[in-house]
């Protein structure tokens, strides 16, 4: 008797802290809570402390079980919703995040043909110091 009145003063004092949250336009998080504070009262419906007895012809105890599958629906549909929203890059505040490097995930053009082609000859020992010399006298040394 006890736990149920524990477990009952729990899941009002959750579905007021949503109500609050809900007020304050953060649905998704006072739909979180309010699932969260569901289950206790479920587990005191579907009669956890005699469980073998009375689950199966208990109304009562399917009720308790309709109320966990709510909570854990409620509970998939805002995970859902959150991962659909950060994937479109959409915060709660409305502000859109800009990717720091956008070109950075594209593949390189060519990538496939560089190792395709033919390597270069080797050039002779004049020409590799020509163009160290070309790049100090660019520089002015």
């Amino acid at each position: 008797m006890l736990a149920e009145t524990i477990c009952s003063a729990v899941s009002v004092a959750g579905l007021g802290i949503a109500a609050v949250t809900a007020y304050r336009k953060r649905f998704l998080s006072a739909a979180r809570v309010a699932a969260y504070s569901l289950v206790p009262l479920g587990l005191v419906m579907t009669g956890a402390v005699a469980w073998l007895a009375d689950t199966a012809f208990s109304p009562t105890a399917w009720a308790g079980f309709g109320v966990l599958g709510a909570a854990w629906l409620m509970l998939s549909t805002t995970r859902a919703v959150e991962r659909r929203r950060a994937g479109r890059g959409v915060t709660g505040r409305g502000d859109t995040p800009e990717a720091v490097a956008p070109r950075a995930s594209a593949p390189s053009i060519g990538a496939g043909q560089r190792a395709a082609a033919p390597k270069p000859q080797a050039k002779p020992a004049d020409e590799d110091f020509s163009d160290i010399e070309a790049i100090l006298k660019k520089h002015g040394i």
